[in-house]
């Protein structure tokens, strides 16, 4: 049955992304991110109500959701989490690799939305690019959002935490919310798994630390989480 769920999941997923993307189209040359952003959170909530009806998976958050204007460093395991931290956070603004704002329809309304394209073989000018990205960003009143790890980590990988959002924190002097999640157990590629998705947003870590001890706090904090959501999540699956 899990295979059946997710094939008719596919089939709705695709349906809405071909029918939005080419639905949307006209708002890419409205002025402002408004437009982009609207098709993008209609998107996600067809993303996600046909995983609650397709394929039976749901979710849950816990903690207090971020304010306008926050830094957040969020563990990343699959689609879910951007799909879902971009509907729960208010205008959101994603660190992405650079790459992405190339692939057709979806890197074009990404672009739209104001999010930070990184360009990983830029070294220091691509810090120094993120960080003035990310405070007009913050001026603009959105969260900004970064995968510490830089890219999907499945559940049993060992955690490699880089240091651009060391230096992330320490450009933009604010404090930044951990995020936790067991995404990875349920959304695995093409196949989806009954059950609820957990994604924590845990204390936040105060601005002023050394580098080293924040990336000492920062992966203490999501790791920890992760390994005892992981643990719910196992539960849930049997």
């Amino acid at each position: 049955m899990t295979i059946i769920r997710s094939a008719i999941f596919f089939l709705w997923f695709a349906f809405i992304s071909v029918v939005l993307n080419i639905g949307f189209l006209p708002v890419l040359f409205l002025p402002g991110e408004g437009g982009a952003r609207f098709a993008g959170r209609v998107w996600c909530r067809g993303v996600l109500w046909g995983l609650k009806i397709f394929a039976g998976l749901g979710y849950e958050v816990r903690g207090p959701v971020p304010p306008d204007g926050a830094l957040v460093a969020s563990k990343h395991m699959s689609m879910w989490d951007t799909v879902t931290l971009y509907l729960l956070l208010n205008r959101p603004a994603f660190v992405l690799k650079q790459e992405l704002f190339r692939v057709p329809f979806y890197g074009w309304y990404t672009k739209k939305q104001g999010n930070i394209a990184i360009d990983r073989e830029a070294g220091a000018s691509a810090l120094r690019k993120m960080s003035a990205e990310a405070r007009a960003a913050l001026a603009r009143g959105q969260a900004v959002v970064i995968f510490p790890e830089g890219t999907r980590k499945a559940p049993e990988a060992p955690s490699d935490y880089k240091r651009g959002v060391a230096g992330l924190y320490s450009q933009l002097g604010r404090p930044c919310v951990p995020v936790a999640l067991n995404s990875g157990l349920f959304w695995q590629n093409f196949i989806k798994r009954r059950g609820t998705i957990v994604v924590e947003f845990l204390p936040p870590i105060p601005p002023g630390l050394r580098s080293r001890d924040f990336m000492a706090a920062l992966e203490s904090s999501i790791e920890g989480a992760t390994s005892r959501l992981l643990a719910e999540g196992r539960a849930q699956l049997g």
